[in-house]
């Protein structure tokens, strides 16, 4: 106590703030472009990155991506609040607050970005960091495994995401996102639409946990609690259906798009809210339920339609505001109580009064009730199934289930817990820090303040909704649209979630039964027949396709590093040089083939030179002797010298000798230190010397082209007329050779000298690290 009285505890008391503070300022700075955005207006800001590519860093604030920015920094700003207290004495507090900064700045980055590139550098640098806050408990298998798998999923993403990105440009002739809509069908009429769309929608379905890439999210949950409220609410799962809204106007429009997108939306709806029910543990069912609410906002971008495009922005901010609050209210559990397994709290009502009362704000939000904008979110959802593209029968039908089970969760979170007799892990729970309860307690109230005044709302969804379809849209949102299908629709829906909650403890052992294939069991259960709990089975093992997968990405990995990696200096040789000489030739190949120039005659010197140089290479090839070896690698070298020198480059020459002659004289001292072994002499040594051969040919041939295909060329000689009269003029010398390596290219020079010298001293080192045990033991 005293040290946190003392300056120093009180300073870092006010440091922990700091980031939740800058972030609540930036959110205050994001909220001044509302009146702006809600006008029609856009914001850019554009820096030329490489303008020659057509590439920039650019950003724009238009009603998306302001939605986005004020999601992340607004919710952001609360969950560092919150983090700085739930971490008060972790040692790692001040690591985690970085980690969630650093986070936050590349979600900002993702959301605003206009350039397609732009874009996915910071779309990557959420994957990179959510990799880090999943793992924060690195000392735990766990974290540390599940982090990968976020990490591998995201990441294979990511890359099919980057060639999608790619090919939409090269088609469309701009990475500028805002003008991909202007191309939409020259996109949807190319021959590169149906790559673009797989692309894109593989990294957007890795990125937001749809079937069958869902399983990274609840496993996820490794992550301490702050981390998982910031990342399952408002940030990074949402990343991939933010870019499907940012690309519709641009690949929507289509069966493809309709139908992959409802059905695989519709799809991780029903069964993730089925797996949702089957959770005792709070933190996780809530993890599942984000699951469905991004597969409802995929459906409804998939399934249409004015109706359909208003449902997904209203869903957006409804489920951000309720899924942040209610994570942040079972961290508080998990805290205060001791547990999250809804089997082992209850009665917590009395001691626990706010939290109690912001868990109830949030969970009546969570379930649709009126007059919370949750209420408004749901009615929107069964407005957009019924009056969407896609078939309103199954877009209704999964919405309604999907809701019912989302009432049963949110009762089990915000009631159960909270009523009967007491039971917790801790003897006298209490209700948590101010700064732990207000972030959630705000959001809760802000789903409230805007299912009593939608028209607030409107000054955010309308511009969004006008981002996404690509066309302004009239928008009225209200708490009561009279009496209608919707309305009967989520009456249906309440009662039916009232009875899947009441019933909620024999539904989990039913479902159980019913994934485990034993559906006659399931329904008596469900009746209540008998109780009975079976092993816990997932509906479809998705995961274990990532298993399988990781299985063989190791075992491709392990064979190919044993094949490439060997260990053996000769092999390591003939795959580098068979690789340059393989790509050489397709280079000459693809160029238009050998080229074709007049060789005029040599000197008869030169020929014996030449001829001398081809029986040493031979002698190399096929003798066994040691000597004989030297001694024809010295011939090559001072052949190659010579030839240098019949052309007048003596200073070339000279050095080649040196180089050459000091080259033999270090083998040839190295073979008097080693033992006397006999070079091999079998077949196998024999085979080894003629592929040693057929390689260096085929270096010299491809190389050969190389050259002549230069030669054959129109030579751009700029660079060597001024090296020609700046060597004397600048660099007084008259050597043009030693003056580029020495002048113009110095620092290359010295660099190249450095890494030698490096070589040399390690080299050095080695040795004399081997020779003092020797010494040792002769002693």
């Amino acid at each position: 106590m005293a040290e946190a009285e003392s300056p120093a505890g009180r300073a870092a008391g006010v440091r922990r703030l700091v980031p939740a503070l800058l972030s609540a300022l930036a959110a205050w700075w994001f909220f001044g472009f509302v009146p702006a955005v809600h006008g029609g207006e856009t914001v850019f800001f554009v820096w030329d990155w490489a303008p020659q590519l057509g590439v920039s860093f650019a950003f724009a604030i238009d009603g998306l991506g302001l939605v986005f920015a004020l999601l992340v920094t607004g919710i952001g700003a609360l969950v560092l609040l919150y983090a700085a207290e739930y971490f008060r004495t972790h040692p790692q507090r001040d690591r985690l607050l970085v980690l969630l900064v650093l986070f936050e700045l590349s979600m900002l980055g993702l959301v605003l970005a206009d350039d397609a590139l732009t874009l996915f550098l910071f779309w990557e640098g959420t994957t990179v960091t959510s990799f880090l806050l999943i793992g924060f408990d690195h000392e735990k298998a766990e974290a540390r495994a599940k982090a990968v798998q976020a990490l591998i999923v995201t990441g294979l993403g990511g890359v099919a995401l980057l060639a999608g990105l790619l090919l939409a440009g090269q088609q469309t002739g701009t990475y500028r996102l805002s003008e991909l809509g202007d191309y939409a069908l020259t996109l949807r009429n190319g021959g590169m639409y149906q790559g673009v769309f797989w692309l894109v929608i593989l990294g957007c379905f890795t990125k937001s946990a749809q079937i069958p890439f869902h399983y990274w999210l609840p496993n996820a949950m490794a992550a301490p609690t702050p981390v998982s409220a910031y990342l399952h609410s408002a940030t990074m799962v949402k990343a991939g259906v933010y870019l499907l809204a940012r690309l519709s106007p641009a690949l929507s429009g289509t069966d493809l798009w309709m139908w992959t997108l409802t059905l695989t939306g519709a799809a991780t709806m029903v069964l993730s809210s089925i797996w949702a029910m089957r959770q005792s543990d709070l933190k996780l069912g809530l993890a599942y339920t984000t699951v469905m609410g991004l597969g409802a906002l995929t459906m409804m971008l998939g399934a249409g339609g004015e109706g359909a495009i208003l449902a997904f922005c209203v869903f957006l901010i409804v489920h951000a505001l309720y899924k942040a609050s209610l994570f942040l209210v079972i961290g508080i559990l998990d805290k205060k109580a001791g547990t999250r397994e809804a089997d082992g709290l209850s009665g917590l009502g009395r001691d626990m009064p706010l939290t109690w009362l912001v868990a109830l704000l949030a969970g009546a939000s969570m379930a649709g009730l009126p007059p919370f904008f949750g209420f408004i979110g749901k009615e929107a959802i069964y407005e957009g199934a019924l009056h969407g593209d896609a078939p309103a029968a199954l877009v209704a039908v999964a919405a309604l289930l999907a809701n019912a089970m989302m009432i049963a969760i949110a009762g089990a979170v915000a009631l159960t817990p909270f009523t009967g007799e007491f039971k917790a892990k801790k003897a006298a729970p209490t209700d948590a820090h101010l700064f732990m309860w207000a972030g959630p307690a705000a959001l809760a109230l802000l789903g409230l303040g805007f299912g009593l005044a939608p028209g607030a709302a409107e000054l955010l969804v309308a511009p969004m909704a006008a981002s996404v379809a690509g066309e302004a849209m009239d928008v009225h949102l209200h708490l009561f649209g009279g009496v209608n299908l919707p309305l009967a629709l989520s009456v249906v829906t309440f009662a039916l979630g009232y009875v899947l909650w009441r019933r909620l403890p024999r539904t989990r052992e039913s479902l159980a039964l019913l994934e485990a294939g034993g559906a006659r069991q399931g329904f008596r259960l469900l009746r209540g027949d008998r109780a009975l709990r079976p092993d816990a089975r997932p509906l479809g093992d998705f995961e274990r396709s990532y298993d399988v997968f990781l299985r063989v990405l190791t075992g491709l990995s392990r064979e190919t590093t044993a094949l490439l990696q060997s260990g053996y200096l000769p092999r390591y040789l003939r795959v580098t040089m068979a690789t340059m000489a393989g790509m050489t030739a397709a280079g000459l190949w693809v160029g238009g083939g050998w080229p074709s120039i007049e060789m005029g005659e040599a000197p008869g010197l030169m020929l014996l030179v030449v001829a001398l140089i081809a029986v040493a290479s031979l002698t190399l090839l096929m003798t066994a002797r040691r000597l004989l070896l030297i001694t024809s690698l010295g011939v090559v070298g001072a052949g190659v010298a010579l030839i240098f020198a019949l052309y007048g480059a003596i200073d070339v020459a000279i050095t080649q000798l040196m180089v050459e002659t000091l080259v033999v004289v270090i083998i040839a001292v190295a073979l008097l230190k080693l033992p006397r072994i006999a070079l091999a002499r079998t077949a196998a040594a024999q085979r080894a010397r003629l592929w040693n051969g057929a390689i260096g040919a085929a270096v010299g041939v491809a190389v050969t082209g190389a050259l002549m295909a230069v030669m054959d060329g129109e030579i751009d000689r700029s660079l060597t007329d001024y090296f020609e009269k700046a060597s004397a003029t600048i660099a007084f010398g008259r050597n043009i050779v030693n003056v580029i390596l020495v002048d113009f290219r110095a620092l290359d020079t010295m660099g190249e000298i450095a890494v030698v010298a490096i070589a040399g001293l390690s080299a050095l080192a080695l040795l004399a690290a081997r020779v003092r045990p020797m010494k040792d033991a002769e002693k």
